[in-house]
């Protein structure tokens, strides 16, 4: 096969299997196969699945379900070998498996080795909900960085933010955490310039004082589309970041295109995985 180069940000273009960067970096792993960090990748792909569609036990771990055969042909290798990639991953604590008996698959729990940090916002996380309230300006406030702005003994100069300023740097802490933009872009490397894109995308709109916003040709009012910024998180970025590498037509203003999966990415995704699902059964691959 004679492939073509890449020109540009053409590499952009393809879906990844995420595997950990720590997996390369860290001694601890120094012993993992190569094709056990690919499996494991695999796996960890099918937990933000498996989550969307309420696979998880009594205790609300997360599980997936794949088969030795569905490995032997991600794989391209044999039986035995992928029962040891299986095994390779279980030995370093990577994953557990769970018999069910009864000619059922194993259930297979992917182990989150990393700690993510927590959110120091968490409590105000059910102002997501439904009603479409949007957090107070005293909110974003208060999740800032407490600074007395009359306090000039330790500095001669300061600097006095005016009201919306305020608002939109506690806007940015706020999302910062809740995304996880870090992890993102530890996550997706190459798409770090995007994911900031979307990062100021999202708190020019929730921070907009406009009456309407254009989406996706239509004019909607403004606390309704707060309201569906305000349910993202880092799966829906996720989401739209893989929609943008599948995507084949031309995006003529990718500012509208992104607001539109942006705005639909909360009320689409638990459909999209459910199909990716459905695929998965019809074919036999789980």
């Amino acid at each position: 096969m004679n492939f073509d180069y890449f020109y540009g940000e053409q590499s952009e273009q393809y879906a990844f299997y995420r595997t950990p960067k720590v997996f390369y970096t860290d001694e601890r792993f120094r012993g993992l196969s190569s094709d056990a960090k690919t499996v494991y990748g695999i796996l960890l792909d099918r937990v933000s699945l498996s989550a969307k569609n309420g696979w998880a036990d009594e205790e609300g771990r997360v599980y997936v379900y794949m088969t030795v055969s569905s490995i032997e042909e991600a794989m391209g290798c044999a039986h035995q070998k992928a029962c040891g990639l299986l095994s390779e991953l279980e030995e370093f604590g990577l994953i557990e498996r769970k018999k069910q008996g009864l000619g059922k698959p194993d259930r297979i729990y992917v182990k989150n080795f990393i700690q993510v940090w927590n959110s120091n916002l968490k409590k105000y996380e059910n102002h997501t909900s439904e009603s479409m309230e949007i957090i107070p300006q005293e909110v974003w406030k208060s999740a800032s960085n407490n600074t007395d702005k009359n306090n000039t003994k330790d500095s001669n100069t300061h600097s006095i933010l005016s009201d919306e300023e305020e608002e939109r740097r506690s806007c940015a802490t706020y999302f910062a955490d809740r995304l996880q933009i870090e992890w993102l872009k530890e996550t997706y490397p190459y798409d770090r310039d995007m994911i900031d894109e979307i990062y100021e995308l999202i708190i020019d709109t929730v921070c907009s004082h406009k009456k309407t916003i254009r989406i996706a040709g239509d004019y909607k009012p403004v606390s309704i589309v707060k309201s569906q910024f305000m349910k993202l998180d880092n799966t829906h970025i996720q989401f739209v970041l893989d929609g943008l590498k599948e995507n084949t037509t031309q995006v003529r203003c990718i500012k509208q295109y992104l607001l539109a999966a942006l705005y639909n990415a909360p009320l689409t995704i638990s459909s999209y995985y459910q199909a990716l699902v459905n695929h998965d059964m019809a074919t036999g691959r789980i």
